[in-house]
């Protein structure tokens, strides 16, 4: 059983056809979906997805981008909207100083909420981070020093001594579709140097397709094929990467029911 660790399913590209959509992941094998937040004011529409679906869980928080219309927020605001069962992670949160829609002040800020957050109620911060690898290292060095959490760096496209860091930490790393891209030379080598135990896979749905579907519109189904690139970066069956992958994710959103997907992937 496959798990989409990261996809945006409240999208409005998905609004017609959701029900097939997730169809599709099922036939292909992925189990799980995990639907992610990017503003608190469409949070409900985030949470309405993951409650029609079994299979669907969800995040709540503010993508880097976002950041400057969230000065307000603090950790006990996160921290509140956590408390349903479908919410099983913290973010998306970060920095993108590639397209800085929002000044990097704010993207701190907002940041170091989610990490309070993520620190006080155990669930794990999915971190979004570009073009800001030395903010970043410092940020996750300095509030591991204040207080561990747990988190993974997803869509992951940054040097591999960030990624380093993130495992010495005990965080993750979860590649999309990009691993599969030809120029990401760079990204292929943190995927076959870093450990087995600290890997995800994602779509980041809807963007992002793996090859050879790139240029389309992603969906959870394509995670197939950016874990079956993962395989064969690391000289192992897809079958495994398929099994560690679930596992680690697992671990990692242990708020997500063990039992209610073994009997899932079961029927």
């Amino acid at each position: 059983m496959l798990i989409d660790s990261h996809c945006h399913l409240d999208f409005p590209d998905f609004a017609d056809e959701r029900d097939a959509i997730i169809a599709r992941a099922r036939q292909a094998g992925v189990g799980l979906m995990l639907t992610i937040s990017t503003r608190l004011d469409q949070f409900d529409r985030v949470l309405a997805v993951a409650e029609a679906y079994p299979d669907v869980y969800c995040t709540v928080g503010i993508h880097p981008h976002e950041a400057s219309d969230h000065v307000d927020v603090d950790a006990a605001k996160l921290v509140a909207l956590t408390r349903h069962p479908k919410v099983v992670g913290i973010g998306e949160t970060g920095l993108d100083y590639y397209y800085e829609h929002s000044d990097r002040e704010s993207q701190k800020h907002c940041f170091l909420a989610h990490i309070a957050a993520a620190r006080e109620t155990g669930l794990p911060v999915v971190i979004h981070t570009r073009d800001a690898d030395e903010d970043m290292a410092a940020i996750i060095e300095a509030e591991m020093g204040k207080g561990r959490f747990k988190g993974l760096l997803h869509c992951f496209s940054s040097g591999h001594a960030l990624a380093e860091l993130a495992v010495r930490h005990g965080m993750m790393v979860s590649f999309s579709g990009i691993l599969t891209f030809n120029k990401a030379r760079d990204v292929q080598e943190s995927a076959r140097a870093l450990p087995m135990e600290n890997l995800l896979v994602e779509t980041d749905a809807p963007y992002l397709a793996p090859v050879p579907l790139r240029g389309k519109r992603n969906e959870p189904s394509y995670v197939a094929h950016t874990a079956a690139f993962l395989a064969r970066l690391k000289g192992v069956s897809t079958a495994e990467i398929t099994e560690r992958t679930t596992e680690n994710f697992l671990r990692l959103f242990d708020k997500v029911p063990r039992d209610a997907v073994t009997e899932r992937h079961a029927a």
